[in-house]
């Protein structure tokens, strides 16, 4: 039980030496990201069925 509550321990020492990123950081990343999926999301469709109205002809 000592090594599990030592690991714990020194996880949360670690969390706190880690540098977050601002509330500001993390709200661009995300829309960043979902911007990205998204993007590539509607290219993936695009070809999809471009290749799709190709192979059926």
């Amino acid at each position: 039980m000592g090594r599990i509550s030592n690991f714990f321990k020194e996880v949360a020492t670690e969390g706190k030496k880690v540098d977050w990123p601002s509330r500001e950081q993390t709200i661009n990343y995300t829309i960043l990201v979902i911007g990205i999926s998204l993007g590539v999301a509607l290219l993936l469709g695009l070809l999809d069925a471009i290749f799709f109205r190709i192979l059926i002809r």
